[in-house]
């Protein structure tokens, strides 16, 4: 008889199979799923870890900074002086999830506390801790004293509690700082407090902070921080590190820009003037030594000049940004093309249109004005000479000049040639935002209503500076060129861009100042038609002259005042103006030139003075002044030891320079108009 009980051996063998297949099948399972978690969906799951435990913190770079031109005065070594610095600063942020709600308001309160939180500060950081995410900023800008008094009582409060020790923790960044206070303002700016939310970039206001911005930003670093109780440790991995960015060494001095800071602010008061501005530049190379405005901007208050609508245009740099008529300044130009006209005419085999010295008649002699306004001068002459003409600021006889010159070559080479040589109507290309290029009408070309922009009078308006506009920039370089005895200079902000290697090398990105560059300038002016001109304005400071008060005592000076009418309300107005003096010093060797622009000064006579709002009354004086003490923080000496005031025992009315030459054209002047 056959026995069907398997024995137990048997038994238990097919039991171990079926546990063995089964843990097989369980492990297989075990597998695939890992291979489905690690592997396809890997990528997926790594970044949800990462979300919960760790946060990618963007390391700020150092922004680049602007170093003051300290290379002026030969024989000084140039010193390291920067208009503005980074400091080190901190943010504060917060991890939500990892605050238990019971020790919210113990924790706003010690921060509130040592941040010195105001009582909406305080209640955004209430909100900011009951959000739910990973990280929050509850404070900007804090100093490393803040830092270190949050951090030794945060690490105690957080063991105590059992809270992760970073929980709260601090993004370290770097905050514009300007140790000469509002001192170029305008030209600087500086960056906004809160970044881009997307890219992280630093948000620049304007002027040279946002003109070289790419430049001054560097490059962020990348790093993971990681946030749990087991892992209290700040850094986790680096991703990248922190690129610095680039400095600009300025031509700006900051001796001579506090100085023209001082006189434009005293010029605008004096004349209770609305604004006024003046721009400092060395001839020879455009370096701009100085570019001072008044009111100021001081860029540590830039929000409340931004949440202003009256403050908002004290951001401005006036010099490029409001172009004027430059009125009487244009009238050393005028001559200047009357006489390259003479050139022409001659290469052409025909007769001058005049001569330097030729007696002009110009009592009786009428041109069509704007409005339909006939030109006239402010005091009535009967005959003059160029010299004469320039020295008392005839309107007349630049309108004779302007006549005779398109009638022999033409509206158009007119027009040319104050584009071509002088730059009218095209931007000088200075390193900064926003810059006009002013206002030079063509013949032919009309304006939206259809009308011309060149009609019959506009020749003549623009012989004395009227139906044009120029920004400052495009009349400091036309006098340069004068300065420079007939060639051209391109106006600049910057000397050098460098940047400073990991090595402690500094490697040069660009270089303003090569010879090259200088002797690049062409020649644009003969160098006959510049003498006539500089002679000519030498009497215009002297005894006689319309600006006598631009007279820098002890030394050789020319230039020429304007004052022109300002448009108000679609129409010209009688007593807003802008006025302005622009000339340069030493004559034979000129070391500057310098622009002084004064916003609608106060209309009003002065007794004993005259009329406050000409140019030679209110922005001579303050030419004089920037102009004597840059010469004396150069170490010029006098050129001109006898030209001082008559109430100056030092003062020589037959050594002083161009005194004699006045006299006798006085002379003249009264034997030709009685």
């Amino acid at each position: 008889m056959l026995d069907n009980n398997p024995s137990p051996g048997l038994v238990a063998y097919k039991r171990l199979v079926w546990v063995f297949w089964g843990v097989f099948f369980l492990f297989s399972i075990l597998l695939l799923r890992f291979f489905h978690l690690q592997i396809i969906e890997g990528e997926k799951w790594e970044k949800m870890a990462r979300i919960q435990h760790q946060l990618l913190i963007t390391d700020p770079c150092k922004r680049g900074v602007f170093y003051s031109n300290t290379a002026l005065k030969k024989g000084h070594p140039e010193n390291s002086q920067t208009f503005v610095i980074d400091i080190l600063k901190f943010h504060l942020y917060v991890d939500p999830r990892s605050i238990p709600s019971s020790y919210q308001k113990e924790i706003t309160d010690k921060i509130a506390n040592i941040c010195l939180l105001n009582n909406t500060e305080v209640e955004k950081l209430q909100e900011n801790l009951k959000i739910n995410t990973r990280s929050r900023k509850l404070a900007m800008w804090l100093s490393q004293k803040q830092k270190n008094t949050l951090q030794e009582w945060w690490f105690d409060f957080a063991k105590t509690h059992k809270i992760a020790r970073n929980a709260l923790f601090f993004i370290q960044d770097y905050q514009r700082s300007y140790p000469f206070g509002k001192l170029l303002g305008q030209v600087l700016h500086t960056v906004r407090q809160e970044k881009d939310q997307k890219s992280q970039k630093t948000i620049p206001t304007g002027g040279m902070e946002l003109f070289f911005n790419t430049i001054l930003q560097g490059k962020e670093g990348k790093r993971y921080i990681l946030r749990s109780p087991r892992h209290s440790l700040e850094t986790a991995e680096v991703i990248a590190e922190p690129e610095n960015g680039a400095d600009i060494h300025l031509t700006i001095n900051h001796h001579l820009q506090a100085l023209a800071e001082e006189e434009i602010y005293k010029a605008v008061k004096l004349a209770n003037a609305k604004s006024g501005w003046a721009v400092l530049m060395e001839p020879h190379t455009g370096e701009i030594w100085a570019l001072a405005q008044y009111p100021w901007f001081d860029p540590r208050e830039c929000q409340k000049y931004f949440n202003d609508e009256t403050l908002i245009e004290h951001t401005k740099v006036k010099a490029i940004t409001d172009p004027f008529e430059p009125g009487s300044t244009m009238k050393p130009l005028t001559v200047a093309l009357a006489l390259r006209a003479n050139l022409e005419l001659q290469r052409q085999g025909r007769p001058a249109l005049f001569t330097p010295e030729e007696k002009i008649k110009v009592i009786g002699k009428t041109f069509p004005g704007r409005k339909k306004k006939p030109i006239r001068d402010v005091r009535s002459h009967s005959y003059l000479n160029m010299y004469m003409a320039l020295q008392k600021s005839s309107n007349i006889y630049m309108a004779i000049l302007v006549e005779r010159m398109i009638t022999e070559l033409g509206e158009q080479w007119y027009r040319d040639a104050l584009q071509d040589i002088f730059g009218f109507g095209l931007k000088t290309g200075i390193e900064l935002p926003s810059e006009s290029a002013g206002f030079l009408p063509e013949p032919g070309k009309k304006s939206k209503n259809g009308k011309n922009y060149w009609s019959i009078p506009t020749p003549y308006s623009i012989a004395f500076g009227h139906n044009i506009t120029a920004n400052s920039l495009q009349m400091l370089r036309a006098y340069a060129i004068l300065a420079n005895r007939g060639k051209d200079v391109k106006p600049t902000l910057v000397r050098k861009i460098t940047r400073k290697k990991k090595e402690g090398l500094q490697e040069v990105l660009f270089d303003n100042t090569t010879q090259e560059r200088v002797k690049g300038f062409p020649r644009l002016l003969e160098q006959e038609i510049i003498e006539h001109v500089l002679k000519a304005l030498k009497y215009v400071t002297k005894p006689g002259g319309s600006s006598a008060k631009a007279d820098i005592y002890g030394y050789t000076e020319v230039g020429k005042s304007g004052t022109s009418e300002k448009i108000v309300d679609g129409v010209y107005s009688k007593k807003n103006h802008i006025s302005s003096f622009i000339g340069f010093a030493p004559f034979s060797s000129p070391r500057f030139v310098l622009l002084v622009v004064i916003d609608e000064p106060e209309y009003k006579y002065i007794p004993g003075v005259g009329r406050n709002q000409y140019g030679g009354r209110c922005a001579a004086p303050a030419f004089r002044e920037i102009g004597l003490r840059t010469l004396e923080y150069l170490g010029i000496p006098p050129d001109d030891p006898h030209g001082y005031s008559p109430q100056d025992p030092r003062y020589d009315k037959e050594k002083g320079d161009w005194l004699k030459e006045s006299r006798s054209l006085l002379e003249l002047y009264k034997k030709w108009n009685g």
